[in-house]
C-alpha cells in the first residue's frame, strides 16, 4: 500500500497531539488548560461583552452587538462545516490520546472555540486594541487548549483561525467608512 502525502500530514498531526496531550499528565497543566477551554465556551466573552457596555455605554454596546452578531455567524459557520466533514476527534482515532474534558459536540473540524475567540478578539480589538494583552494571550490559550485536552488536531485549529479572521475581516469590512 502507497502512502500519500495527506497519509504522511494525518500520522505526523496525530503525533503532535499525542506529544501535546502529555503535558495534561501533570495536574496543574490539566488544571489550567481545563480552566481555559471551559471559559471559551462563552463564560469569558459574554462577561466582556457585557463589562463593554457597563463601561463604555452605546459604543460597548455597539462592539457587544458586532461581536455577538459575529459569533452568531461563526456558530452557523462550524456547526455546518462539522456536519460536512464529521472528521473524528483525535481521542476517537487514537486510543493513545486521551480527552481529558468532554466534549460539547461529536465532530473535530473545525475547531469552534478558536473559531469563537479569534472572531471575538479580533471584533473586540478593532474597537478596542488596548485589550490585546488581555485577549490575544486568552485566545492562544483557548486555540492550545483544544490540541492539549485531546479534543482537536492543529489543523482543526489553524482552519479555524483563518475561518474566524476571514469572518471578522468581513463583518468589520461592512461597517460605514469612518466609524
Amino acid at each position: 500500500m502507497r502512502t500519500t502525502p495527506l497519509d504522511l500530514l494525518i500520522g505526523r498531526e496525530t503525533r503532535w497531539c499525542r506529544r501535546a496531550n502529555l503535558y495534561c499528565r501533570r495536574r496543574r497543566m490539566r488544571s489550567l488548560f481545563a480552566v481555559i477551554s471551559r471559559l471559551g465556551d462563552g463564560v469569558f466573552w459574554y462577561v466582556l461583552m457585557g463589562a463593554l457596555v457597563l463601561l463604555d455605554g452605546m459604543e460597548g454596546l455597539r462592539a457587544s452587538t458586532h461581536m455577538a452578531a459575529t459569533g452568531l455567524a461563526a456558530l452557523l459557520l462550524y456547526k455546518g462545516l462539522k456536519r460536512w466533514t464529521r472528521r473524528p476527534r483525535p481521542y476517537k482515532a487514537d486510543l493513545r490520546i486521551r480527552a481529558w474534558v468532554a466534549p460539547l459536540d461529536e465532530f473535530s473540524f473545525p475547531s469552534g472555540h478558536t473559531l469563537h475567540a479569534v472572531s471575538f478578539t479580533a471584533v473586540a480589538l478593532f474597537y478596542y486594541p488596548w485589550l490585546a494583552p488581555l485577549l490575544v494571550p486568552f485566545t492562544l490559550g483557548v486555540a492550545a487548549s483544544r490540541v492539549v485536552l485531546g479534543l482537536h488536531y492543529p489543523s482543526d485549529v489553524l482552519a479555524a483561525t483563518g475561518i474566524a479572521l476571514l469572518l471578522a475581516w468581513a463583518s468589520l469590512g461592512w461597517l460605514p467608512l469612518g466609524a
